[in-house]
């Protein structure tokens, strides 16, 4: 060890024991301070265990409606046996002697919590250096990494101490300018634009601070479906950012299943109407060709950022995304996630038990819409029980692990093309039926397949701002296009 590590080593963990006793001085003097801050600190945060004690002390007698005194304090704590440990009447009495007026408790309070929070980072930090030096094939380091960025993130959530109430008539102009803009605009959508024109008259646009969940079985187009929506935001923001001072806005899509490559390819087919197979394996034309060249000049100004890091945890998403909303070049307006089942758990514990990491990473996606105010699109996959039903159109209850992703969602979408489970189902010959029975069977059948051929629905099985129900949408496998049904 190095003589530099000693000295880091010895130094004391970081304390305000003078701010701590005047601020229990200022509350035994006048118990409204604890309104001052009892919306951010509480008693673990004191580094002296008896200031803790006295501090939860006042708390308990000051909610209870009982004055916290001196007095009243040697009394509660002469029943709990515990006087001596906070250092008897005397202590208490000289506390209230150092009283400091009720302005200044906020101050004291704010240093207290500040110490608290450099000691966690501190042991934070040798909880880190520790894990590192500890090797296992169960513990590697991007799994110590996660963990550590999930401490740091409830550490940080610990810090958010400047919300509180506000007057309603601020809420009342927020709900006013939000009816405006809805009124303004030609559609009659006050959030982001899908680019599909009856789902944003439904919903009204995708709203900033809602979390979206988008589910589907697989072979539904889910994906392809996203991947719509985030193109055709990004393009409306390219075109709002053209305008002067306007505050820039970009998508951020985390592909944790495909790589950017593929869903480039997938926007190409969708926007040039090539089909990617062909041009995965080199089967186009030189004019079809031009049509990709034509399309890639005018994609690069499209302000959609893709990230395809497999196994992110909610923590590093949330990094980006925050670093993303600083940056004053891109800024950002809507966050894309495919899928919430292959975001890794931060903590180690849990994932194992995927229902309770499920809860964790849902709860941490609502957050994030929260606190970055943009709507949050989070893919999910159903479980197989859908298919073992007569009508396969989906219910919450099929969301797999479903219980938080429909307690933390604003708004839970279903993806469904009844055509997936009717081609499947090709009439065969039943026993003792005849040939004329079984052709009028057939030739129904095929005039169904007809019907429900480019359909698709999009359910809206939750919406906490208003109703739920079905919209048509228009859907071509050829080029992964989802459109609006006309």
């Amino acid at each position: 060890m190095t003589t530099e590590t000693k000295n880091i080593d010895l130094r004391e963990a970081p304390k305000n024991l003078e701010a701590e006793q005047a601020l229990l001085g200022a509350l035994l003097a006048n118990n409204r301070a604890l309104e001052k801050v009892a919306d951010f600190l509480r008693p673990y945060h004191f580094a002296s265990p008896a200031h803790a004690k006295i501090y939860e002390a006042c708390q308990s007698l000051i909610e209870r409606g009982h004055v916290a005194d001196p007095v009243t304090l040697q009394g509660y704590f002469n029943s709990n046996g515990c006087l001596d440990e906070i250092g008897g009447g005397s202590y208490l009495m000289k506390l209230a002697a150092s009283s400091v007026t009720i302005i200044n408790a906020e101050d004291y309070g704010r240093q207290i919590f500040d110490r608290y929070l450099r000691r966690e980072l501190i042991n934070l930090g040798y909880d880190v250096v520790n894990e590192a030096f500890s090797i296992s094939l169960e513990n590697d380091a991007l799994t110590q990494i996660g963990f550590a960025e999930k401490k740091l993130f409830d550490l940080s959530n610990q810090g958010h101490i400047e919300g509180g109430l506000e007057a309603f008539s601020i809420s009342l102009r927020e709900a006013i300018d939000e009816a405006e803009r809805a009124k303004r605009n030609p559609d009659g959508i006050s959030g982001v634009s899908s680019g599909l024109i009856d789902f944003d008259r439904f919903l009204g646009g995708l709203h900033p601070s809602d979390l979206i969940i988008l589910a589907g079985r697989p072979g539904m187009g889910k994906t392809a479906l996203a991947t719509c929506v985030a193109f055709n935001a990004a393009k409306d923001f390219a075109e709002a950012n053209k305008k002067p001072d306007a505050e820039k806005k970009s998508v951020a899509f985390f592909s944790l299943e495909m790589s950017s490559e593929q869903l480039a390819s997938r926007v190409l087919s969708t926007e040039t109407q090539i089909e990617s197979h062909s041009m995965r394996t080199g089967r186009i034309t030189a004019a079809d060709f031009e049509k990709l060249a034509g399309a890639v000049a005018d994609f690069n100004r499209i302000p959609l950022y893709v990230d395809d890091t497999p196994g992110l945890t909610v923590s590093a998403i949330r990094t980006r995304a925050r670093r993303m909303k600083r940056d004053k070049e891109k800024g950002l307006g809507l966050i894309v996630i495919d899928y919430i089942q292959l975001i890794d758990s931060a903590d180690v514990r849990n994932q194992e038990n995927r229902v309770q990491a499920l809860s964790e990473i849902t709860r941490g996606l609502k957050i994030l819409a929260k606190e970055l105010n943009v709507p949050v699109i989070a893919l999910s996959q159903l479980s197989r029980q859908v298919e073992q039903r007569e009508d396969k159109r989906p219910l919450l209850s099929d969301l797999r692990e479903s219980g938080s992703i429909e307690q933390d969602a604003d708004v839970v979408l279903f993806v469904f093309r009844e055509i997936y489970y009717s081609e499947r189902e090709v009439p065969v010959q039943r026993a003792n039926e005849t040939e004329d029975k079984f052709q009028d069977r057939y030739t129904k059948w095929e005039e169904r397949n007809l019907s429900l051929q480019n359909k698709a629905e999009l359910i809206v099985a939750k919406q906490r701002h208003g109703a739920t129900g079905t919209v048509d949408l228009y859907f071509n496998g050829k080029y992964t296009q989802f459109g609006n049904l006309t």
